[in-house]
């Protein structure tokens, strides 16, 4: 994936990309392997109005130069060595190598990334971002990837080279967008989008609330003990999985039949199952935000991701909003508003 960006220099100012951020309604863990490979997987999520931003842009200084506006910080790569994995920036440095940019040290390019949410918020900011720049080059470059292609390509950047633990759903919400249903069928990965009226989809937008904890958590030691249940054959674990692949056929069916208050039943039922995967999926303060919720009047809900902190997501019955949403904040939390995003990864350019 290398080419000339001779003309991109000369003709276009910067290029750019945006890519949303995934609220997981239920399945997820089974999009892990070894449980994906084995049994099979399935989720079910959508795209929210969250995104993660990329700019790439020519500049006099020779090198890649990566500022992350979110942290006021930039990192330098001028030198081969300076792509080497080390646990900064691994991801942007996978995505250079795939498409030759790492080759171009000789040339000045600027790249700026922010995002609408921090990393181990449970939105699947990570691989939203390798995704986020991976249409950056694809656009950038003219590279002929569909979006399979990109979430497989992203996967392959993530969990092969690098080593990062992790399942498979993020990619392809990144990349498809909108309402789906994702199965994991050993190596085969399905995506079908579901095609909700848009009555529905105001209602459910309506219904929900999003709540961030404010609290971030490693990822990596929920994945890595959830492998490692399923690995030790812990029983219950592996049940509460099964069941978690069933509940998400339930919210799908129940999305498909408008039938929303189920739907907010069904998250509460996944929640029960999904801490039952591994230690360390809630946390004290998690419990006592979801618990006033409850009492408040919402109907159920889950940690979005692997747990431990991050966004709470909440479905509430409309005459219930605003006394949920009042207590949430009082007790600590923070609420957001969101609309859906009906698409993926999307890239322009911009001339001068």
């Amino acid at each position: 994936m290398t080419t000339d960006l001779s003309t991109f220099v000369k003709d276009v100012k910067s290029v750019r990309a945006r890519t949303p951020l995934r609220l997981s309604f239920g399945g997820g863990g089974t999009d892990v392997s070894p449980y994906a490979d084995e049994f099979g997987g399935c989720v079910i999520s959508a795209t929210a109005t969250l995104y993660i931003y990329a700019t790439l842009t020519p500049c006099a200084e020779p090198g890649l130069h990566v500022r992350s506006l979110d942290y006021d910080s930039i990192i330098h790569y001028r030198e081969e060595k300076d792509f080497d994995y080390n646990g900064q920036m691994d991801l942007a440095k996978g995505v250079f190598r795939r498409f030759g940019a790492h080759k171009l040290r000789d040339r000045g390019f600027e790249l700026y990334v922010h995002g609408d949410a921090p990393p181990g918020s449970g939105l699947g900011s990570s691989s939203t971002f390798t995704v986020t720049l991976i249409g950056l080059f694809r656009e950038l470059m003219g590279v002929a990837l569909t979006p399979y292609g990109m979430a497989e390509l992203a996967y392959d950047i993530e969990r092969n080279e690098i080593g990062i633990k992790g399942g498979r759903q993020d990619q392809y919400a990144a990349a498809f967008g909108g309402f789906n249903f994702i199965e994991f069928l050993g190596q085969e990965n399905v995506v079908t989008p579901l095609r909700l009226s848009p009555f529905l989809v105001q209602e459910l937008e309506y219904s929900l609330l999003l709540c961030y904890t404010k609290s971030v958590r490693e990822s990596q030691n929920l994945i890595k003990a959830q492998i490692s249940n399923f690995e030790a054959k812990n029983v219950s674990a592996i049940d509460a999985m099964h069941q978690i692949k069933a509940l998400a056929l339930d919210l799908k069916r129940a999305l498909m039949l408008g039938d929303l208050n189920r739907f907010g039943e069904l998250l509460h039922e996944g929640w029960v199952q999904k801490k039952m995967t591994a230690n360390g999926i809630t946390t004290p303060f998690v419990d006592e935000l979801y618990d006033a919720a409850r009492q408040a009047g919402a109907v159920g809900g889950k940690l979005l991701g692997a747990g431990g902190g991050g966004y709470l997501l909440l479905y509430v019955p409309f005459h219930s909003r605003h006394k949920v949403t009042k207590t949430l904040n009082e007790v600590g939390g923070q609420v957001l508003e969101f609309r859906f995003e009906p698409n993926g990864v999307q890239t322009w350019r911009v001339y001068e």
